[in-house]
């Protein structure tokens, strides 16, 4: 079974779907990564979508979900993206991890177009550095972790072999 990574904030419209499909490309297919909100907006903002279409990553089939929607699930981490997400998280059953990374939420900017791109590109960019850092550090856990199950078994056999060395 893949861990589940959950990315939360307020709203789920705009910071957690960048962090989701931005993480989501940089882990690959070992993960599953999901994003939610504590008070759902109801859709995922347009400038979102197409500032990651600019990187080449689709978010336009996400949709705003409720946090809820998750606690009947077995979720690894949970990632906040926002102070109130973080302040509102419940713990999920078998929790391991929980990170919180703020980040200024982009629905917020205002101007022109134009100008709330600047805003929206500038935290995607902010979210894509911590996030594919973040997952550089799972991918090389999860290669570190394959490589020592060999010598762990290795290790477990000498022991057994030496204690059976010790008796009559």
């Amino acid at each position: 079974m893949k861990p589940i990574i959950l990315i939360l904030c307020t709203g789920n419209s705009c910071r957690s779907h960048l962090a989701e499909g931005i993480l989501r490309r940089a882990l690959g297919d070992g993960f599953t990564v999901a994003s939610a909100g504590s008070k759902p907006a109801g859709y995922v903002h347009p400038l979102a979508i197409k500032v990651m279409a600019e990187i080449g990553i689709d978010i336009s089939a996400h949709h705003s979900k409720h946090l809820n929607e998750f606690l009947s699930q077995d979720i690894e981490t949970v990632i906040t993206v926002c102070g109130n997400a973080d302040q509102a998280c419940p713990l999920f059953p078998g929790q391991v991890n929980r990170h919180h990374w703020g980040f200024d939420d982009p629905a917020h900017a205002t101007g022109t177009e134009e100008q709330q791109l600047e805003v929206f590109r500038r935290v995607r960019d902010e979210i894509r550095d911590v996030f594919e850092s973040y997952a550089s550090g799972r991918k090389d856990q999860e290669a570190m972790a394959k490589s020592m199950l060999p010598l762990a078994a290795q290790a477990y056999s000498d022991g057994r072999q030496d204690e059976n060395k010790t008796r009559p």
